[in-house]
């Protein structure tokens, strides 16, 4: 069998699933099942972390720091990778402010990669996943994104913010 024809199944088996169709608030769009499951599935290490963080002595901190900074800089990244996609869509090419907001998250990812297991890359991070909340509000309402970014990433950034948070204050205290 043909790897497209699998897929579309799987895809077609998925979208059978109620639950499975779409979620979240009308207003903003409905959010394509999958990217709403591989949203949320992205975030369990950064929240791995800090529970492991919460519950292991003080001397795995900064293995789980590490693993934290890396994963939270690769995200970002991504993020401005997202960002510098969505902008090949629209017509014009992409805006000023697109390329600014994928600068921003490309260059907080990179330096959180570089300051691994460093309190600075937890600070660089908290500002990255921050701004994304502003960054994708203005892209879905410009229409550089699409509607359910705003609905999706307004909940999705907090979980790395509250589980960075929670890294922070055990790592300066």
């Amino acid at each position: 069998m043909q790897p497209e024809k699998v897929f579309s199944s799987i895809r077609n088996q998925l979208n059978d699933i109620p639950i499975m169709q779409t979620v979240g608030d009308a207003r903003y769009g409905r959010i394509p099942a999958l990217s709403f499951l591989l949203a949320y599935l992205a975030m369990v290490p950064v929240a791995g972390t800090s529970v492991l963080v919460v519950c292991l002595p003080r001397i795995f901190l900064q293995p789980l720091d590490r693993i934290d900074s890396l994963w939270c800089g690769a995200l970002l990244c991504f993020f401005a990778g997202v960002r510098r996609g969505l902008s090949f869509r629209q017509r014009g090419g992409p805006t000023l402010a697109q390329l600014a907001g994928m600068m921003w998250l490309f260059f907080l990812g990179i330096f959180t990669l570089l300051l691994a297991g460093r309190a600075e890359s937890i600070l660089l991070a908290l500002a990255g996943f921050a701004s994304i909340i502003p960054l994708d509000n203005a892209a879905s309402r410009h229409d550089e994104a699409p509607h359910y970014f705003a609905w999706l990433r307004q909940l999705q950034m907090w979980v790395p913010l509250v589980s960075l948070s929670i890294m922070f204050c055990k790592m300066v205290g």
